[in-house]
This record gives C-alpha cells, structure tokens and sequence, in this order.
C-alpha cells in the first residue's frame, strides 16, 4: 500500500471535496440521468450520454479521492528538520539574476496552488530542492532559459 504524503491542510481539502462529491454532485447527477432518462429515445439523447459520461467522472473521482485519503500520511510541518528541505518544508530562495525572493511550501500534487506559494513536490522546482540546505545553489531550465535561485531559509 502506497502512503500519500499530505499536509494537514490538503488532507481537510480533499475531505470537502469528497464530500462535496458524495452529497450534493452526485445526487444532482442522478436527478439529471432521470430527466434525460424520461426524454424518451436513449439511443439519440445526447443529455443522457453527457450525464452518464458526467456519473463516470464523480465516481471515479470519488474512489480516488477515497483511495488517497485512505492511504494519507499527514506530515505535521512543525516537526520537521530545519536543515533540509523535506515534503511540507517552508522555504524562501532568491533568484541569483534578479535578486528577487520568493517564499514556498513544498506539498502534493493535489494540495499545489503557486499562487498560494505552495508547489508540488514532483514540479520541476520541487524535485530539484528536495534535501537542499540552505546556501545551496539550484539551477533550473525554464521555458526562457535557465533560472539560478540560493535557498536562503527554511522556515
């Protein structure tokens, strides 16, 4: 069994939309089936087929979200060396060429929104930072060229 690495606060979001899911989208789902289901000719109702292609998508959706937070390991960010950079860490870098600094989490897949400063993981910035230190030097190929940040802080 895979353990899913997740915040505390990714865990209650897959939560919500689980039961957002469970309780209010399917139920809907199901009401719209019946009334294309009622149109008559369900060779030719094309509002049967989209709600059926709809009902796939919300259960499949729903066995993942289950799965995930059935095998969800909760990493608590306040136990967490501050040495290295490790899944849920805080960190800030400057960009070498600008002088700029930015400041991310490092969370799941699912949990990632760069305009919250949180980034995945298995991202290209997420991948090269895992176990850095900081004054280390991370140097990373953008669609514009190269790009050099200095880990400055875990926070």
């Amino acid at each position: 069994m895979n353990r899913v690495p997740i915040t505390k606060e990714g865990y209650q979001a897959l939560k919500k939309d689980l039961e957002k899911l469970k309780s209010v989208e399917r139920p809907e789902n199901i009401k719209a089936i019946e009334i294309a289901r009622a149109h008559g000719d369900l060779s030719e109702n094309a509002e049967f087929d989209a709600a059926k292609e709809r009902q796939a998508f919300i259960e499949g959706r729903i066995n993942e979200l289950e799965y995930k937070l059935g095998n969800a390991e909760i990493i608590d960010p306040s136990n967490l060396p501050k040495d290295k950079v490790v899944f849920a860490s805080t960190f800030i870098l400057e960009n070498i060429d600008t002088g700029d600094e930015v400041r991310y989490q490092l969370v799941g897949d699912d949990e990632s929104d760069i305009e919250k400063g949180k980034i995945s993981v298995s991202s290209p910035l997420g991948r090269a930072i895992l176990g850095k230190v900081p004054g280390d030097e991370i140097v990373l190929q953008a669609p514009g060229g190269k790009r050099s940040y200095e880990l400055i802080e875990i926070i």
